[in-house]
């Protein structure tokens, strides 16, 4: 028990596995001079508290199946008796069968319980934590630091758990009150309303019935994300944890839309089979082993790409947050834009409309080709608003912005981002829908490899020749690569080779010649795409819009930057001060 909030988060875990529907959680000098946490739970017989307070023991242990199928928060039995031996402790606790509670301190373990008063449930509290270990009570920081740490154990806790009602209090000061609710509305209270309104709810199953696999869970949009990874929490069976193989799985989902190195927000739950992962390689249980990686890592990577892919975006009230980041302190105004669960998935023959059938009465003055089709300006926008959430182009401002008209209000458009957008998706769905273009090297690039890499190359062979690679050991020391990608021809090849070596060998896959592939044609696009200071037709603009409605990811460009707000009639009539 390295700090406070380690003795709080193992309390707490228990008052959980106890079956607890209400916490009660009170600290005093930032949980060093007193913990107290209580819970209505099933409670502990009075015959057991002594067994409580022993090490290695545990009742969430029966048999080798339960150690092998842990489906408890705690398992190990080593929480109280470790908390015991460098602070005082004393354990009240009622079943709901007992006439009243027992009580069992530190100093009359050997005496066993004595009765009192108390509610069906059990009270663990602990006085004067490192009292008996001096030395270690001078590596903690300040109160308010220690009492942080013991708030986000219990944020991280109240997120996982909406179900159960949590109070916290500190130096008698009830801090947070979180009553029991639905996911949505504990998300909403923990993490407040810029989370909550620019959010994506995702639930996806895998495998026959679901296989016991299942994601569920809430993503931010990427105009929402923030400079640090403050507001990452991920849960595996109810317990959370930071584990590696699954935050790169999020953090590939987000890389199309993610803006610069900012961090996006999430909660994200898995279920799996207990049996399928292993709770035990680490002392606080915080890191995790699946038996299967890679299937993991690809069913979070794809569920969260999935739910991102969904555009179409719905205007709500929801402040702008996130990128850039001056748009909400400058502009309050200025509405967040909302997905629905409207997913598109373009056809590589739609690329092509984009380019041809503009009318010669359109063609701008400039003597430059037009970008898009002009049948959408033959459509009565009256009798359309609704369908399009977009709506239709009144002009355009200073050849940069679309101003258009929707049901709702007012639609600023960056034209640029949004086109740039539409053409990286569709070069990739046109890439993606054929062979891989393979480019044979005159002279094989010969790299010196490791026996770990030499290996991986071996065991991942018919998946470096999927990813576009031929390569083949000349010596033990020695890799030959006789193809590389078309695309990354000119890349660093020896570099490009270790670095999917080593993804390969840490999570059975690699994305990063798909990242490196997706950054080239994210180039591509963004130099033809039309360029901001182009006049567009009406026709021009609304065919924009149009084709911006139907491509994925369509909030963000290719930076993560978004490329349309809305202005509702209710901001513009604050602006403007009517009806006051």
């Amino acid at each position: 028990m390295e700090r406070p909030a380690a003795v709080v988060k193992e309390l707490l875990e228990n008052a959980l596995d106890a079956g607890a529907t209400q916490i009660a959680i009170r600290l005093e000098n930032g949980g060093v001079k007193r913990i107290a946490i209580s819970d209505n739970g099933c409670g502990i017989p009075h015959e057991q508290l002594p067994l409580a307070l022993m090490r290695h023991a545990t009742s969430k242990i029966s048999s080798l199946n339960d150690l092998e199928n842990v489906v408890t928060l705690g398992f190990r039995g080593e929480a109280l008796a470790s908390i015991a031996s460098v602070a005082h402790l004393t354990l009240t606790s009622r079943t709901a069968d007992a006439a009243h509670a027992w009580q069992i301190t530190t100093e009359s373990a050997e005496n066993g319980a004595t009765p009192c008063s108390g509610d069906t449930g059990t009270t663990v509290e602990v006085q004067e934590l490192y009292g008996a270990t001096p030395a270690r009570r001078k590596f903690l920081k300040s109160e308010q630091t220690e009492f942080g740490h013991c708030a986000e154990v219990a944020r991280r806790i109240a997120l996982g758990r909406p179900d159960v009602r949590f109070t916290l209090a500190h130096n008698g000061k009830t801090i947070e009150q979180w009553n029991a609710a639905e996911p949505v509305v504990r998300s909403a209270q923990i993490l407040g309303d810029d989370f909550a309104k620019a959010r994506l709810a995702l639930d996806q199953a895998a495998g026959e019935n679901g296989g016991g696999l299942r994601l569920h869970g809430f993503v931010g949009l990427p105009t929402a994300s923030r400079m640090r990874a403050d507001a990452q929490y991920f849960y595996v069976n109810g317990r959370f944890v930071r584990d590696r193989l699954l935050a790169h799985a999020v953090r590939a989902a987000y890389e199309d839309v993610l803006y610069g190195d900012r961090y996006p927000s999430y909660i994200l739950k898995l279920e799996i089979d207990p049996a399928l992962v292993d709770v035990n390689v680490h002392p606080s249980k915080i890191e995790v082993r699946f038996r299967d990686s890679r299937a993991i890592h690809q069913f979070v990577l794809h569920s969260v790409s999935r739910t991102l892919a969904q555009t179409v975006a719905k205007a709500t009230d929801a402040p702008v947050s996130g990128t850039p980041p001056a748009s909400a302190g400058t502009m309050p105004w200025i509405r967040e834009q909302r997905q629905t669960s409207f997913g598109v998935r373009q056809t590589t023959a739609d690329y092509g409309a984009l380019f041809a059938g503009l009318r010669h009465t359109d063609t701008p003055q400039t003597g430059e080709m037009p970008f898009f089709p002009s049948a959408a300006d033959e459509t009565d926008p009256s009798s359309t608003q609704e369908a399009n959430p977009l709506g239709f182009a009144l002009g355009q401002l200073h050849d940069i912005y679309i101003l258009a008209q929707n049901a709702k209000g007012l639609v600023l458009v960056d034209m640029h981002a949004g086109h740039e957008r539409i053409l990286y998706e569709k070069l990739k769905n046109a890439l993606d829908g054929n062979a891989l273009s393979i480019q044979a090297l005159l002279i094989p690039v010969t790299l010196s490899v490791t026996e770990v890499e030499a290996g991986t190359a071996e065991e991942y062979r018919e998946t470096l020749q999927t990813l576009g690679f031929d390569a083949a050991s000349l010596s033990p020391g020695t890799l030959a690569v006789r193809t590389v990608p078309a695309l990354l021809r000119n890349s660093d090849i020896p570099a490009l080779v270790r670095d999917i070596l080593r993804d390969l060998h840490e999570y059975g896959i690699s994305a990063l010649a798909s990242e490196r592939r997706n950054q080239m044609l994210a180039t591509l696009a963004c130099h033809s795409a039309v360029r901001a200071n182009r006049t567009l037709t009406v026709p021009e603009m609304n065919a924009l819009l149009r084709q911006m409605e139907t491509t994925e990811r369509a909030d963000q460009c290719n930076h993560g930057r978004p490329t349309w707000v809305q202005l509702s009639m209710s901001d513009l009539d604050t602006l403007f001060l009517r009806g006051r």
